[in-house]
C-alpha cells in the first residue's frame, strides 16, 4: 500500500525534537513546533490527517490551592485519526483517547489539542525525552538540529529579499530547502 510507503518517509524525516515551553514545571513540544515540521512533509507527500470526536466526557473537577478553591472541567476524548492518501484514497484509521482539565471553556479545548500533539508524537516515534535531566540515557551530546522547511511562497518571498539586499544566502540556507530551491538559490 503507498499510505504507508508515505507515512514512513514522514516518520524518516523527523528523528527527534526539542521540548519549547514550559508551563507548571513540565516541558514538552508545542503542537506549533511539531505541525510547523510535520505539515510540509504531510503536503509534499500528499496526506491528509482527518480527524473525529467520538466521544466526549466531561466532570467538574474541584479542589483547593494555595490560593484558594477552583473548579476546572476535565474532558475525556476518543478520537478517530484518519490518515489519508490525497492520490489513491487510501487511509489508515487508528483510535486514540486523551484527557484535557482546564477552565470551564477550555477543558475540551486541551483535551483536543493534547490528543492531536501526542497522536502525531507517537505514531511517527518521534522522540522528546532524550534532554529530559531525569533520562539516564540523555545524551550530552548536543541535539541535533531540525531545520523548519520553506514553503514556495516563503522561498519566493526570501529569494525577493535576496535580490533586494534584505536578507542574505546564509540566513536562507538556515531553513531546510528542496534540491530545487537550493538550486535557485545558487543561481541568485
Amino acid at each position: 500500500m503507498e499510505i504507508y510507503k508515505k507515512l514512513l518517509k514522514v516518520q524518516k524525516e523527523v528523528k527527534g525534537l526539542s521540548k519549547d515551553k514550559t508551563s507548571h514545571n513540565f516541558s514538552y513540544v508545542t503542537g506549533n513546533k511539531l505541525l510547523s515540521f510535520i505539515k510540509p512533509i504531510m503536503d509534499e507527500n500528499g496526506l491528509i490527517l482527518k480527524q473525529e470526536i467520538l466521544s466526549i466526557d466531561n466532570s467538574r473537577q474541584d479542589y483547593k490551592t494555595k490560593y484558594g478553591e477552583k473548579s476546572e472541567i476535565l474532558s475525556k476524548v476518543m478520537m478517530r485519526f484518519t490518515w489519508i492518501d490525497t492520490e489513491t484514497g487510501e487511509k489508515d484509521e487508528n483510535l486514540f483517547g486523551a484527557n484535557g482539565q482546564n477552565d470551564w471553556e477550555k477543558g475540551l479545548g486541551s483535551a483536543l489539542t493534547y490528543a492531536e500533539r501526542y497522536f502525531i508524537l507517537k505514531y511517527f516515534h518521534i522522540s522528546t525525552d532524550e534532554d529530559d535531566i531525569d533520562n539516564p540515557d540523555r545524551s550530552t551530546s548536543p541535539p541535533i538540529e531540525i531545520k523548519e522547511k520553506l514553503s514556495d511562497d516563503r522561498f519566493e518571498t526570501a529569494i525577493k529579499a535576496l535580490s533586494e539586499g534584505k536578507t542574505t544566502k546564509e540566513a536562507i540556507l538556515k531553513y531546510n530547502l528542496t534540491p530545487e530551491q537550493k538550486n535557485l538559490l545558487n543561481k541568485a
